[in-house]
């Protein structure tokens, strides 16, 4: 199936995974492989991660009062619930880092705590904060716009700031953390990692004024962030999805884009560089197919 990376160690019908993997660490994760049911209507489904998986501006607010998380009653976790009929905790919160999931963010306890014995299963969006990901775009954008764009915390453009590998490593242990914690807590859960929508441009355009020496590091940083969430996934015997299929461009500059870009001036106000309501749609969708009957 396109866009899905299955674990090796379920494909493995009985070798050791220890052969597989090449690691003896990888070995103690897939002997904790869990039994996984199929899903049915009803089930517990808890959703994860950061403003990727929460859908800050796509159509309306799913909280009531409306929270400082911004989840949207489309994002692709209640798209997906109400397609296959799943009981949706979703959690996710924009701003998050992996240390959300697994601990608290000040008045918000972590995610994680979610995941319950009764789980069937668990998705998570998360990482790009850990790196600066989105941030440093931003960044790079609002230093040489007229303006902040809307919705910049306290009015003012994010410093910019380059990760460092102390960085990287924390975010692939976090994300470790999480899949540990998920099989700990709900060890009938499915889980899934759902990496990213296409947020890059390939060159830069009007919604995405980027130099070509921040193109590139866009580039790098977006690539490393899948490479390390697929990494985890695997060592856990976990799916990983994406959407990007490498075919068809559904970034900022595309003609169908699934993100949004920068805002231009008299344009409409977006949060920049995040999953529009089509690449919502689209994650929701692999997720369907990826689920199967």
């Amino acid at each position: 199936m396109a866009g899905v990376v299955r674990s090796d160690c379920r494909r493995a019908r009985g070798r050791p995974c220890a052969l597989i993997m090449g690691a003896a660490t990888m070995l103690s994760a897939c002997a904790g492989t869990p039994t996984v049911q199929g899903l049915s209507a009803g089930n517990r489904y808890v959703a994860m991660g950061s403003s990727f998986a929460a859908g800050p501006g796509v159509t309306v607010s799913a909280d009531t009062p409306p929270s400082r998380c911004s989840r949207s009653q489309d994002n692709y976790a209640h798209q997906l619930a109400r397609k296959r009929g799943l009981e949706l905790v979703d959690v996710s919160c924009s701003g998050a880092k992996t240390s959300h999931v697994t601990g608290p963010w000040n008045e918000l306890p972590p995610q994680i705590e979610a995941v319950t014995a009764e789980t069937r299963l668990v998705t998570v969006t998360i990482g790009g904060n850990d790196v600066g990901f989105i941030g440093g775009l931003i960044a790079a954008l609002c230093s040489r716009a007229p303006a902040p764009p809307p919705g910049a915390p306290g009015g003012k453009c994010p410093p910019i700031a380059a990760a460092t590998e102390a960085d990287w490593s924390a975010m692939e242990a976090g994300l470790t953390e999480i899949a540990a914690q998920v099989r700990k807590r709900g060890p009938g859960a499915r889980l899934i990692f759902v990496q990213y929508v296409p947020t890059v441009p390939t060159e830069a355009c009007p919604v995405a004024p980027l130099t070509p020496q921040e193109l590139s590091q866009a580039q790098a940083t977006e690539a490393r962030l899948k490479a390390v969430t697929t990494k985890v996934a695997r060592a856990w015997s976990v799916d990983v999805i994406d959407v990007a299929d490498g075919r068809v461009a559904h970034n900022p500059c595309s003609a169908e884009p699934w993100a949004t870009g920068f805002p231009v001036p008299g344009g409409p106000a977006v949060v920049p560089f995040h999953p529009n309501l089509a690449g919502m749609t689209a994650v929701a969708a692999r997720l369907d197919e990826t689920l199967g009957n």
